[in-house]
This record gives C-alpha cells, structure tokens and sequence, in this order.
C-alpha cells in the first residue's frame, strides 16, 4: 500500500465527489425550493454528455462542446419543468415519482432513437491529456486536476449566487415560505423554472465532463442519480454545503473502499475470494456511512438554512 497509490486514490475520489457534488446540488436545490422529487435529474446529465460530443465530435472543439452541453440540458430542463413538472408541485411524492420515472424511459428511448444504442466516445482536447507530477512522483491526469478545479469553482459559483445574489436570496425565500414571496410579488412559476433549469445545467456540466472518462451511452445517468440521491441524505435536503460535503465523502470513501477492501481481505484469505468479498462489500460501503451518519443526524449533516 504504497503512498503514491493513496495519494492518487484519495484524488480520485475528490474528483468523483466533485462530479457528485454537481449532480447533487441541482438535486437538492429543486427538492428544498420546489419540494419535488425528481428521478429525471440523471436524463439531464445524459442529455449534456451526447450534446457535448455531438458537437465537439462537429466542431472539434472541447469548449464548444461543453457550453453546449450545458445549454441543452438547461434548455431540456426548462421545457421539461413548464411542460411536465409544473403540474406536479400539488401532488402528492407518489405521483412525483411515478411522473419523473416515466420522463427517465422517454428520455432513454428517445435518446436510443436518435443516437442509436451504441456508445459515443468523446477525448479530452489535447491541451488537457497528459500528467503532471505531484508530490510523492505521483503521476496524475491534467484531465482529473481540471475536472477538481471545474468542481471547486462551481461550488465557489454557487455559493456566491445562493447567499450574494437577488436571485439567491429568492431562492433561500422560497425554501422558507414560498406563499411569502409570492405575496410579495415575486413571480413563483418563472422562479421554480429557472432553479430547475439551473439544476438541469449542473448536472448536463456533470455529464459533460465525465463523458470523457467513459463512453457516452443511453442510461448513463441513472447510476450516478442514485449516488446523488445518497449524497443528498447524506449533506442533508436542501442544503447545498451538505451536498458538497456528502459528495466529497460519498466520493472518498467508495473510491479508497473499492481499491483498498479487496487488498485488505487478501492478507488472510486466497486472492480470488478475497477480491470477490472486497468487491462485494465496497459497494455496500456508501450505505453503510449512510446509515451511520443518519444513526446520529436524522436530518442529514446540515439543514437547509444552512
């Protein structure tokens, strides 16, 4: 168990909480202003991973690519959120559910039908492939550093909107008492379709960066939408300094449990067993911080006010 492995490990799993964090903040906001649950969430990071390599696959440019895969997400989560989730803030979280399932299997054969099943492949440009080296002689991706930085920035972006902003301080109005500001004049319906749009952007800037890590492919959005969703339990509903702090955990703690089990379990048992029972119980592991952490704070690590 060297230290170049654990430095490169515990890097990893910031830039996976990074990601998360993106997902996840665009969850929670919607879910502490609007009070909707939305399994839909991971279609928008779908949506910006194939508008981004659709286009930079046209254009050739990475950046080009990005800017449109979060302006199609946004744009997708703004038609969706007048069109479908508008009519669902009065329901009870049953229909929610039920609703935003059935805008998952639209979204995926939708997309199946216009991309096709197989996956598209989108490459770092290269002025972001390479490494650099790090304390340690670790040797680490320019392309992860970035993504750290991309997520470090959003989170400063976002702090800054939600507590300096006038569009911030509806937001934080709007998750206290939303009948309020309404009666103070603020206009609800656009205000719940721009946080929704928001939300939708963070997550297509998710999807978008991580496609070139992985393939690009119809679905890819729902394992990392369950990772969100524990995220949020995690840093608490609403809250999106939770939603950073459960993300770099929830990402810390199943990158180092995925590499670092199966080499533990093999220093008393045979190799092959030893990575099956690592394996196994490294996926378990984010749940079981979960239950942990919810064992001493019901409502998560922080409230919404906070």
């Amino acid at each position: 168990m060297s230290v170049t492995l654990l430095i490169e490990q515990l890097l990893n799993g910031v830039q996976l909480g990074t990601m998360l964090f993106l997902m996840a903040s665009g969850l929670t906001l919607v879910f502490g202003v609007m009070g909707l649950i939305n399994l839909a969430h991971g279609s928008f990071y779908m949506v910006g991973a194939y508008a981004t390599a659709t286009v930079t696959a046209s254009t050739g440019s990475f950046l080009l690519g990005l800017g449109a895969g979060m302006a199609a997400a946004a744009l997708v989560g703004a038609l969706v959120e007048l069109l479908v989730i508008r009519r669902l803030y009065h329901r009870p979280h049953l229909d929610q559910v039920l609703a935003t399932f059935a805008l998952i299997l639209i979204f995926s054969e939708g997309t199946r039908w216009l991309f096709g099943s197989s996956p598209l492949w989108l490459s770092p440009p290269s002025w972001l492939t390479g490494f650099v080296t790090l304390p340690g002689d670790t040797r680490y991706p320019i392309y992860r550093l970035m993504l750290i930085g991309v997520g470090v920035a959003i989170s400063i972006a976002l702090y800054l909107l939600i507590s300096r902003t006038r569009l911030g301080m509806r937001i934080r109005a709007g998750e206290s008492d939303r009948e309020m500001i309404g009666a103070l004049g603020v206009n609800i319906a656009k205000l719940y379709t721009v946080v929704f749009a928001l939300g939708a952007a963070l997550a297509g800037l998710a999807g978008a960066l991580v496609g070139a890590l992985q393939s690009v492919q119809v679905g890819m959005g729902e394992p990392v939408l369950i990772l969100a969703f524990v995220v949020i339990v995690i840093g608490g509903i609403g809250s999106i300094k939770g939603a950073l702090l459960g993300a770099l955990l929830v990402g810390v703690v199943d990158t180092l449990g995925r590499v670092y089990l199966p080499l533990f379990f093999q220093t008393f048992m045979p190799p092959s067993e030893a990575t099956g029972v690592g394996s196994s119980l490294a996926a378990m592991l984010i749940y079981i911080l979960m239950a942990f952490i919810l064992a001493f704070k019901p409502k998560g690590l922080f409230s919404a006010h906070d």
